[in-house]
């Protein structure tokens, strides 16, 4: 066992949800991210975090980062060293720990998923050992730092708490990988509470690898229209604070929703290119419904992978109609992604949060960016903001490599 039990439980526990951080290209911060996303803002721009001149494609939803932190417990020379990713991070973690009211302790799990972690720090010694081999200035805290792990570490040091690391790189699953992991740790008894979340920054090596396979859109990323041409990328952050059930109520904490189930599955029909009936992806979202002891029927919305990509959308659009049977036919749909980017290893955390206010505020995120939706698409797929009923929502997150997460949350009453 991971994280043996330090209280023995009858039973499996229900995990809520009592702090939410997020950080986007939309802005800092659960307000500004659930504005932007009701205003229908899309947040795409320029990079200007590297040279994008002889890339087929230069615009990405760049974020802007706080120009300082809030206090938190890092020295001096630990804020000096701070790379674009652990400010995202920390910034997303410092959100959640202030709304969930937690107390700082020595054995609390923190468990993160990303696909490049560090990866800036990583090109930055590269260039240096390329263009001045013989300076050695600053290059042994790169290459520290280059490792997700420190980052994580970074996020302890802030705020004053240590325990267990985990980091899941599951491609694009990694952060919906990374909350369900942390939901299966808290479900099953092996820790009261744990910190998860994911996150991804612009890099350089990542984007022009994306351009040179040609999966990003050279005209507007827009998921599941019958014209979409590629993904757009983009970067931030989102942290999850999950604790028992009786935990929050103990602490007289305010409950934001309930994790309700996870399920993941592996497609091994190619290392790239999903299954074209998407059965595992379906599967995925069986095993959810089924550990969350739901039906497609009790679910009002499904927030999608929608990458934006040929393969990508149409499989999924097969395995939500298998899933969903007739509920497919009336189920709102929508990909948010065409709105802040694809955030690679951040992706699914972000997108719990945006599940997350939707039940909170009740409404429908939307898929803003759509002309002529696939045929395919048999679902009604939300095109702008909308007050909804929401109880209960899906998401989904299915990654390279074949990796496939779905993630249940419902509305605290």
């Amino acid at each position: 066992m991971l994280f043996p039990p330090t209280v023995p439980r009858p039973g499996p526990s229900r995990v809520v949800i009592t702090g939410a951080g997020i950080l986007t290209a939309l802005g800092r911060g659960w307000r500004a991210n659930a504005d932007g996303f009701r205003a229908g803002r899309t947040a795409f721009r320029q990079v200007s975090l590297f040279d994008v001149s002889r890339q087929r494609v230069k615009v990405a939803a760049q974020a802007d980062l706080p120009e300082a932190l809030a206090p938190t417990r890092l020295g001096p020379r630990q804020l000096a060293r701070l790379d674009r990713p652990a400010t995202m991070l920390i910034t997303a973690a410092l959100e959640a720990w202030e709304q969930a009211g937690w107390e700082r302790a020595d054995d609390l799990p923190l468990v993160l998923g990303t696909t490049s972690g560090g990866m800036t720090l990583g090109e930055d010694y590269f260039r240096q050992a390329v263009q001045a081999p013989v300076r050695h200035r600053s290059q042994a805290t790169r290459a520290l730092h280059y490792q997700s792990q420190l980052q994580a570490r970074l996020v302890m040091d802030a705020i004053g708490f240590s325990g267990p690391i985990s980091i899941i790189s599951n491609a694009c699953a990694s952060g919906s990988n990374a909350v369900g992991h942390a939901w299966d740790i808290v479900h099953s008894g092996q820790a009261e509470r744990v910190l998860a979340g994911g996150y991804d920054t612009l890099s350089q090596m990542v984007f022009a690898g994306f351009d040179s396979l040609q999966a990003l859109s050279p005209t507007t990323c827009r998921p599941f229209d019958a014209n979409r041409d590629g993904l757009a990328l983009g970067e931030g952050a989102a942290l999850l604070a999950l604790e028992t059930l009786e935990s929050a109520r103990r602490r007289g904490a305010t409950i934001l929703g309930e994790l309700a189930g996870y399920g993941t599955t592996l497609d091994q029909h190619h290392l790239t290119q999903p299954h074209p009936q998407g059965d595992a992806a379906a599967a995925a979202m069986a095993l959810a419904c089924d550990s969350a002891r739901i039906t497609p029927a009790d679910v009002d919305y499904l927030n999608a992978h929608g990458t934006g990509t040929p393969l990508n959308d149409s499989s999924e659009a097969l395995a939500i109609q298998t899933w969903a049977g007739p509920r497919a036919a009336t189920l709102p749909v929508s990909s948010t992604k065409a709105s802040i980017g694809h955030l690679l290893g951040g992706a699914g955390a972000v997108e719990a949060v945006i599940c997350l206010m939707a039940l909170r505020e009740q409404w429908l995120p939307p898929e803003v960016v759509l002309e002529k939706p696939d045929p395919a698409c048999t679902f009604p797929i939300v095109r702008k903001a909308q007050d909804a009923s929401v109880k209960v929502a899906l998401s989904n997150s299915f990654g390279f490599g074949g990796v496939n997460a779905s993630l249940v949350l419902r509305k605290w009453s």
